[in-house]
């Protein structure tokens, strides 16, 4: 027997989908890493629950893939990708959204704008999805996840939890999710609002991110967290990194904590020209930046 059929008999029967040696790299907003050496997309919260309650190796999780170098050599045993269809909709309520984890966030931003809900702005200023705002405790333009979360769903081995902010001990860019769980979806609150200063925010948080990020480039968000008291960015700007190159990545001249692949990076390269940055950083302030992005698997 193959070694494939063996974990084909091993594994519950998935009405999901299932595949080998998956490529994830287009899967990223990097557009780098290897394959997968098992991808499942469970069509739905019980496929889930089953595949979990069953799967004996290590499991990773793969949201939108936004803020996430994966390496060269691949992820070993199961990554998880949740679909828009199964996990993907948004219930608006009278005072809040219901959604579920692969709904983008900038997507309940503008359901929650339609219906004259105020406080869930910020979110159209996040690239990812739901599933990982609350792994991550997202946030921009002052409000973060914990802010807005009534509670989250979370698929574990054991079932089906139900925790809030403080159950999730949420805290900056960080959130404590049970052993091997899984966001399935999650309550945000809001409160009616005016319709024309919802979307006139909205609008500005837009044009604020496509002036000062590299939006349209092969990137992951903020690479670094901020320090206590400091901007990533001014202290990376003041070791003199701005346009740092190594290979095909590169310091975004126009937000010097972003990095870049310019066409042709590994992930290799992305992670080396990152701690090059954390070196210079270190030796010209004395700080030593933190790694807000994921970097996950095997190095080639």
């Amino acid at each position: 027997m193959s070694r494939r059929c063996a974990v084909l008999d091993a594994m519950p029967k998935l009405r999901g989908r299932l595949d080998f040696d998956a490529p994830l790299a287009p899967f990223t907003w990097f557009r780098v890493g290897g394959p997968a050496e098992r991808l499942a997309r469970p069509a739905d919260a019980e496929d889930l629950l089953a595949l979990l309650a069953e799967e004996a190796g290590p499991v990773t999780v793969l949201g939108a893939a936004s803020n996430l170098i994966i390496r060269d050599g691949g992820i070993r045993g199961l990554v998880l990708r949740l679909p828009a269809r199964g996990f993907g909709a948004v219930e608006v309520q009278s005072d809040g959204v219901v959604a579920g984890a692969a709904a983008l966030d900038a997507t309940i931003a503008e359901h929650a704008a339609a219906a004259g809900l105020s406080g869930l702005e910020f979110l159209c200023g996040i690239p990812g999805s739901l599933g990982g705002a609350v792994a991550m405790n997202a946030g921009a333009y002052g409000r973060e996840i914990r802010d807005v979360l009534d509670w989250a769903e979370i698929a574990t081995p054991n079932g089906l939890l139900r925790l809030d902010a403080a159950g999730l001990r949420l805290d900056y860019r960080h959130a404590e999710l049970p052993a091997r769980g899984v966001v399935v979806r999650a309550r945000l609150r809001a409160e009616p609002g005016d319709a024309s200063a919802i979307a006139a925010r909205m609008a500005d948080i837009r044009a604020a991110r496509e002036a000062t990020q590299p939006v349209r480039a092969r990137t992951g968000g903020s690479t670094f967290r901020n320090p206590e008291g400091h901007k990533a960015w001014a202290l990376i700007d003041a070791a003199g990194c701005r346009g740092l190159t190594l290979g095909g990545a590169q310091v975004s001249e126009k937000h010097c904590n972003f990095l870049l692949n310019t066409g042709g990076a590994t992930a290799a390269e992305l992670e080396a020209l990152g701690e090059a940055v954390r070196a210079r950083v270190l030796a010209h302030s004395g700080i030593a930046l933190e790694w807000e992005i994921k970097r996950l698997g095997e190095v080639a």
